[in-house]
């Protein structure tokens, strides 16, 4: 459906859908916070099944190396009883560990999901709790994730939709190697000048 500018998709219903699911399953089953697997779902679905279970598994990965990190934060903080250095020095300090071991498992994808999920339940858990809301949001992603699978499933986008977002999908491609291209070019340039001062000097 069209309206001028603006139009209601396949992937925008699915998406509706997805976040609608999480919170009845988490009111159904008395489950606490929906958060976390509403934003999963989000981030999860894509336009089609591949990239939709490609998504998940680097979010899901994503998200399980930001929650045990911070499970980490909590415990440390617990047993530390200083809240401020936890935050200002452990929390930084997980940040860069969380990047540096999902780049080093080529999780790249992952990195902000990460981060993400490290900083929410880290500055959201209250003093004093366990490092069980951790393990929870764990969960909670991989309930997310399986909704947006499940959801792909069975509602397939029809071949013209498919055909629209592939070419979004490569007109973007197309934009960012553009605009790496013209980065290259810049640092190189910056280089030459670098190196052609260097000489100068001598």
């Amino acid at each position: 459906m069209k309206i001028g500018r603006f139009r209601l998709g396949m992937r925008t219903t699915k998406t509706a859908l997805a976040v609608f699911a999480c919170i009845l399953l988490f009111y159904l089953f008395d489950r606490a916070d929906p958060m976390i697997a509403t934003i999963a779902a989000v981030f999860a679905l894509r336009q089609d099944m591949t990239s939709t279970v490609q998504s998940a598994k680097s979010r899901i990965i994503g998200n399980t190396v930001g929650s045990i990190a911070a499970m980490i934060f909590i415990v440390l903080q617990h047993y530390s009883g200083h809240i401020l250095f936890s935050q200002l020095v452990v929390l930084p300090i997980l940040v860069a560990l969380v990047i540096i071991f999902q780049d080093g498992i080529d999780n790249n994808m992952g990195i902000i999901t990460g981060i993400a999920t490290l900083i929410l339940i880290a500055l959201s858990t209250p003093a004093g709790e366990s490092a069980g809301v951790a393990f929870d949001r764990i969960i909670d992603t991989f309930i997310g994730t399986g909704i947006a699978i499940f959801i792909n499933t069975f509602i397939k986008p029809p071949s013209t939709e498919t055909q629209r977002a592939i070419e979004a999908d490569l007109a973007q491609l197309k934009k960012q190697e553009k605009d790496l291209q013209t980065a290259l070019v810049n640092v190189q340039e910056s280089i030459q000048k670098k190196e052609s001062k260097k000489k100068q000097q001598k």
